[in-house]
Formats: C-alpha cells, sequence, structure tokens
C-alpha cells in the first residue's frame, strides 16, 4: 500500500468519526435509527404513532416534509425508552 492510498484511507477513516462525534439539534429518522439499531421504517413509524417527539421539517426535497428528532428527545429514548402508543389509547 503506497502512502497515498493509507493517508487516503486515514482520512476516510477520520470523517466518520467526526460525523459520530457531530453533536446536532435535529437528526433525521435515518441518523436516529442508526443510533438506536433499527430500521428507519421502524424509527419513521414510532414519530408517526407518537412513541418519539417528532416534528416534520422540510427535506430540501420540494414540497415534501421529513420527521426530525432532537438531541434532547434521543438523550430521553436513550435513558427512558420510547412512549407510550398514542394510537391505541
Amino acid at each position: 500500500m503506497t502512502v497515498d492510498e493509507r493517508l487516503e484511507k486515514i482520512e476516510a477513516m477520520l470523517t466518520v468519526l467526526v460525523e459520530r462525534q457531530t453533536v446536532k439539534d435535529f437528526y433525521s429518522t435515518d441518523e436516529v435509527a442508526n443510533l438506536l439499531g433499527k430500521s428507519e421504517y421502524t424509527c419513521r413509524e414510532w414519530c408517526r404513532q407518537g412513541r418519539i417527539r417528532a416534528e416534520k421539517k422540510r427535506s430540501g426535497r420540494g414540497k415534501f416534509f421529513s420527521w426530525v428528532i432532537s438531541r434532547e428527545e434521543l438523550l430521553r429514548i436513550q435513558r427512558e425508552g420510547l412512549l407510550p402508543s398514542l394510537l391505541h389509547a
């Protein structure tokens, strides 16, 4: 492996580490799903069912909206778990 190849590999690994450590105000359902070890579909369903406090924001794809979860809510889920379902109450 050449020095240039090794440097490229190191840079790619550093990028991944920085992304993991970046604290954001809001996370997408895909990011939350990855952090919780669940599928994105499951995370979106939890949002739809009210099991996660989430809001809809413009996604940048025209008129479509996407679920976003606040950092505080992500931390709450990790500490306390999901909220009871609003659909079956």
